[in-house]
């Protein structure tokens, strides 16, 4: 806070450098060099005088001035006359005239004016300087705003102050009767304040308070106080006060290692109206081992599901707990870690969902051989267990072997075999729709041959490029591979588009295997102009060589033909951004699933739609969303928007809409938030939120909210 305006007063220590100055370290051996119009000796007063377009210059610093007078008797410097120093760091300090000693422990300087590095202001009517530590400016201005009101304006914001003094002993600034002004008009008043000065990267003291009101907390107060124990430890406490709960104890601590990071935040209260006690923990932990390897963990819990957004601390339906240690050399990568996942959704059931402990991976690409291929290894261990459901234990090895090959011709192979083996132990297995549970050693050997073949063509034409490519992929693999009593943990969700249409096996992890031989064919193309713009289209589609009920009803893969797959981007100019992606049904040519991105318009007004259509597939439900924002730069400073989400489904509705206005220029920032939620979660209800932030440039922000 008041960042700048103390940098301003860090300068006026070095208002008589000229002649007496106690220069930086890097100067204190280099000479002044004095250059003027005219320069007197007086030998009965024993003066030095300087006049007419005085210039004094050492190492970096400049002071110049119309008239520089230096009295050997007293040791007493005088400039006058349109006095301007020069400083390295690009601060210019102006004044009338200025009187110090030449040890710089004593002085005075008139009519202060400061223009910092940012354009900044500061001016004084006068300013003293004793000790040689202390500096003490009288009826002094500060402000940062040079555009926002205008030139002939008074500015948007300024501090003025009766007395500011610096203390570079104790590296504090204290102010005397400061008020802060908006366009003139005084809005704040208070007879003392003090504040570390800049060379302070970190002290204790209380931050600017948080205003805010709720329907279910009621009045809401958020008094932070920071709390800087040692160089490498700090520890935030905020505290939130309600007038309908229990006091919210927030802290988090902070501690920084030469090779790592502690970062915790935690919260807690004996809440009044359910006379129960809720709370939470967020941490997160890194360090580096050495050059390979690192180490971290992130720990978070709640007391209960509703907790973190009831009182507006997270927005997550699942806090994920993950400890793990992984290393990194050449193409090569090991990892061993576990997870531990809260569910804070309605219809979560905390003993069915997994722990995750151990997982353990190791992907190892080689280096190319004579004919160019490398050989790989992927190696994994897992263990799921539950409170309630399946358990299993698995172990999986996968080597093969990648070769690359681009024809005299100009098209370009890849092909690739692998050996999956897996091995799993498994506990309560549910085979099928049955009621009837499993448990024992299972297992596969899956064998895979692929090969990817590409034929791109290239044109150009004045400064547009055109890139035409069909793709196809050929998979061969012995038919199933899926036993029964192998759980389908890491594999459930399953979406078919374009990023994996060409895949060998289209799942995701390792528990579900794509079996038999399948084909994949399609084309990418594009046409792309200067500064990346352009549009690119990519459409695939697969066929099965025989029936295979690996993939659920609604999936895209559950025939021998695949449904077409594509995406389509398009950004002709700053004034379009639009992608489409799709999955048409093979039989119908109806879409099953559609993703539209658009961005329209330019600063002045610009609309951003995104719409999204999934069909019913397997689990899960079919979903319908469109969400718009509409924005505008109204001028060099105010900008507004509008936004809304509605759920398009038959029993759906709108689930929030909102509105904001900013103010942007160069000392205040101001911004204003309506929002309206519809999401009801127990003893979450819809809220209304409206929020206000000022902040002013180089002191610091005030904020309320009302939800």
């Amino acid at each position: 806070m008041f960042g700048r305006l103390a940098t301003a007063l860090l300068l006026f220590g070095w208002l008589a450098v000229p002649a007496a100055a106690q220069p930086a370290p890097s100067d204190q051996d280099q000479p002044v060099l004095i250059t003027a119009d005219e320069l007197k000796y007086n030998d009965e007063l024993n003066l030095v005088t300087a006049s007419g377009n005085v210039e004094l210059a050492q190492g970096e610093r400049v002071l110049m001035a119309d008239t520089v007078t230096l009295n050997r008797k007293t040791n007493v410097v005088n400039a006058s006359g349109n006095v301007i120093l020069l400083e390295p760091t690009g601060e210019v300090i102006f004044a009338e005239f200025a009187e110090l000693t030449d040890d710089l422990k004593e002085g005075f300087a008139r009519a202060i004016s400061m223009r910092l590095q940012d354009d900044a202001r500061l001016a004084a009517v006068s300013g003293t300087r004793r000790g040689g530590n202390v500096s003490q400016f009288n009826r002094a201005v500060y402000s940062p705003c040079k555009e926002c009101a205008g030139a002939d304006q008074p500015p948007l914001w300024q501090l003025k102050a009766r007395k500011i003094t610096h203390d570079q002993t104790t590296r504090n600034i204290v102010y005397r009767d400061a008020r802060m002004e908006i366009l003139g008009v005084p809005i704040a008043y208070t007879p003392y304040l003090s504040h570390p000065d800049p060379t302070v990267d970190r002290r204790s003291g209380f931050l600017s308070p948080k205003i805010g009101a709720s329907i279910d907390l009621g009045s809401t107060l958020e008094l932070p106080y920071f709390w800087a124990i040692s160089p490498d430890r700090d520890i935030l406490l905020e505290p939130l006060f309600t007038s309908k709960e229990s006091i919210v104890g927030q802290a988090t601590y902070r501690q920084a290692f030469d090779d790592g990071f502690i970062k915790t935040a935690v919260s807690a209260t004996q809440e009044s109206s359910t006379d129960r006690f809720r709370g939470h923990i967020d941490g997160e932990v890194r360090f580096d081992l050495d050059p390979t390897w690192r180490a971290g963990a992130d720990i978070k819990a709640a007391t209960d599901d509703t907790y973190l957004g009831r009182y507006g601390i997270s927005s997550e339906d699942t806090l994920t707990n993950h400890l793990f240690v992984e290393g990194f050399r050449g193409r090569s990568y090991a990892n061993a870690e576990a997870f531990y996942f809260q569910g804070l959704a309605a219809d979560d059931d905390q003993d069915t969902i997994p722990i995750v402990a151990p997982k353990l991976d190791y992907n190892f690409v080689g280096e190319p051989n004579d004919l160019g291929a490398r050989l790989t290894m992927d190696a994994n261990m897992q263990a799921l267990t539950r409170e309630d459901g399946a358990d299993s234990r698995r172990i999986s090895f996968m080597p093969g072997i990648h070769l690359p090959y681009t024809s005299p011709l100009g098209d370009v192979y890849d092909f690739r075999a692998t050996l999956q083996t897996d091995l799993y132990d498994v506990e309560d297995v549910a085979l099928g729709s049955t009621n009837t549970l499993a448990s024992g050693l299972t297992g596969r050997i899956m064998p895979r041959l692929s090969v990817e073949w590409r034929y791109p063509w290239l044109r150009q034409s004045g400064k547009i490029r055109q890139v035409l490519e069909p793709i196809a992929t050929i998979a061969v693999s012995p038919n199933g591979g899926n036993p029964g009593r192998i759980p389908n943990e890491d594999s459930s969700v399953f979406e078919l588009d374009e990023t994996n249409i060409f895949k060998p096996s289209r799942f995701p992890g390792k528990d579900r295997v794509e079996g038999g031989q399948h084909v994949a064919y399609g084309l990418r193309a594009g046409v792309f102009g200067e500064k990346g713009r352009g549009a690119t289209i990519v459409v695939g589609q697969s066929y099965q060589f025989r029936d295979d009920d690996t993939f659920v009803v609604g999936s895209g893969l559950e025939d021998h033909f695949s449904d077409i797959v594509g995406r389509l981007t398009i950004s002709p100019s700053t004034f379009l951004d639009l992608t489409y992606k799709t999955r048409v049904d093979k039989d119908k040519f109806t879409a099953r699933r559609n993703e539209i991105a658009a961005t329209v318009g330019t600063d002045r007004l610009r609309a951003t739609a995104n719409y999204l259509f999934f069909e019913e597939a397997g689990e899960f439900p079919e979903r319908e969303e469109l969400s718009l924002r509409f924005e505008s730069q109204l001028n060099e400073s105010w900008s507004a928007s509008v936004d809304g989400t509605r759920d398009l489904s038959a029993n759906g509705g709108i689930l929030a809409y909102g509105a904001s206005l900013t103010y942007n220029c160069d000392c205040l920032l101001f911004t204003l938030n309506a929002r309206r939620t519809f999401t009801t979660d127990r003893d979450i209800k819809p809220t209304d939120t409206i929020l206000l932030q000022v902040t002013f440039k180089t002191l610091g922000q005030l904020q309320g909210q009302v939800f």
